[in-house]
């Protein structure tokens, strides 16, 4: 007693050791769980795709970060289906059989941490609202190609953090847009294409914060064409949304009156020719267009109702009313003007005047028209042919190289040095010595010849190996 006495004092004892270790091997350390049976594990990375799972294993190791479960046979998530997991940040369950979530399958779980949650793929049909309670800190959400019909008005509402949602690919006929106003200032994807809509509410859409209206997909539809559809996509066609801008030839809408039955919203645009544009409810004061871009303006104004009249002032003074004149003004009842292919002339101020009888509002527009971008315009030389060009001249350089040589004139022949021989050079007192000379000359000339000191014995007569007569043949 008195040494464990004197551990827990922080006294030091030869038992501290012993103690600390029986204790440890008694206690353990905290659980966190073999990697289960079929699936591989490395670092914080759990993977049990494709192994024909039923259902959530039931013991997982508490380190994982990525839990992958795609491509399995869970048909539903059971109550702390993701206990321990706290660490536990991107959860895929793609490609599985799920039709329901029970309340609370991610409770006990990382909470705030989730940030990607995966639910593409399966078979759910709704989504209730106590699905995603526990998720606060969820950021992604796939749930496209499942069966979902309805969405809860409350559903996403404890989601603040979320960024991006996919909701493509199911049968849904509405959507709760006035939550998503309110709930989700973060949301900058709203992805609701390929489903069933047939309406939309156009004021609730148009109130919504601009990142998501840039962000909102809501092509290959079951739209029902309208005047104020048509408005609301021309307005965001005008802006630049990648929404309409990527998907242009998937905007379609019915139209009862039309013998095909659907209408590119904003290829057919002689269809809506008469229409009020009533959803826009803004105009920039100042606007930049393309040379040769299309240009639509609108008089948003505080007058409205059936006896309002519109009529602009363009640049040089130009009086235009409805329907426009047919050069290049066309103007549409609620008094917005469109321009088909914007020049050098529609540059400059433009002003909207409405009048009710009893009063005139008006509003001026400035219309900045940028130079075309840098390729649209032919060129006379571009990469590619300067490219082909050379290609073509180094081609004939080598030709002409090669088979049309200058001159075929047989090789020159340089005359031979006289032949001396080497008793005459040295009777005649030569200091340079011969051929036969083992000495190096004293002088030397000609490129890359190195000059040595002259040899002390270079006044000699230069020594033969061979016998003396044989100098005299």
């Amino acid at each position: 007693m008195l040494a464990a006495a004197g551990v827990l004092q922080g006294a030091p004892s030869p038992a501290c050791p012993a103690l600390v270790l029986t204790v440890y091997l008694l206690l353990g350390p905290a659980p966190t769980h073999a990697c289960p049976p079929r699936c591989f594990c490395t670092a914080d990375i759990l993977s049990c795709s494709n192994q024909r799972l039923d259902q959530v294993p039931a013991a997982l190791p508490v380190s994982t970060v990525t839990l992958d479960l795609n491509h399995n046979q869970i048909r539903q998530l059971e109550e702390d289906g993701f206990q321990g997991l706290l660490q536990l940040e991107v959860l895929r369950l793609a490609h599985n059989l799920l039709t329901a979530i029970q309340p609370g399958a991610f409770r006990n779980s990382s909470g705030d941490l989730l940030r990607h949650l995966d639910l593409s793929s399966n078979r759910l049909h709704a989504l209730k609202q106590e699905y995603f309670q526990d998720l606060a800190g969820l950021e992604e959400l796939l749930l496209f190609n499942n069966r979902i019909s309805q969405v809860d008005s409350m559903a996403l509402a404890g989601l603040s953090r979320l960024r991006k949602a996919y909701f493509s690919h199911n049968l849904l006929t509405n959507f709760p847009f006035f939550s998503v106003r309110h709930n989700h200032s973060q949301l900058s994807l709203l992805d609701l294409s390929s489903n069933r809509l047939a309406t939309l509410p156009l004021m609730e859409i148009s109130q919504l914060p601009r990142p998501l209206q840039e962000g909102l997909y809501l092509h290959n539809n079951s739209l029902v064409c309208n005047c104020s559809l048509f408005s609301l996509f021309s307005f965001w066609e005008q802006k630049g949304f990648a929404s309409v801008r990527l998907f242009t030839q998937e905007h379609v809408c019915l139209a009862y009156d039309n013998k095909h039955g659907a209408i590119h919203l904003l290829l057919n645009r002689p269809y809506f020719d008469r229409c009020n544009l009533t959803a826009v409810t803004e105009q920039d004061a100042s606007v930049s267009v393309r040379a040769g871009a299309p240009l639509l303006l609108h008089c948003v104004t505080p007058l409205s109702g059936r006896s309002v009249s519109f009529f602009w002032v363009v640049p040089r003074f130009q009086y235009v009313a409805p329907p426009g004149d047919n050069a290049s003004f066309k103007m549409f009842p609620n008094g917005s003007l469109e321009v088909a292919a914007a020049g050098e002339q529609h540059a400059g101020i433009y002003l909207c005047v409405a009048q009710d009888g009893r009063r005139n509002e008006s509003r001026e527009v400035n219309v900045t028209v940028l130079p075309p971008h840098h390729g649209e315009a032919g060129e006379p030389f571009n990469t590619g042919f300067t490219t082909l060009l050379g290609c073509v001249v180094s081609l004939l350089l080598v030709l002409v190289y090669l088979y049309l040589t200058p001159c075929r004139c047989p090789p020159r022949l340089r005359p031979r040095p006289p032949v001396t021989s080497a008793l005459s050079q040295s009777k005649e007192g030569g200091a340079g010595g011969s051929i036969l000379t083992p000495t190096p000359p004293t002088t030397t000339e000609g490129p890359g010849r190195k000059t040595y000191p002259s040899h002390p014995y270079s006044s000699l007569p230069p020594y033969s190996s061979q016998p003396s007569n044989s100098l005299h043949d």
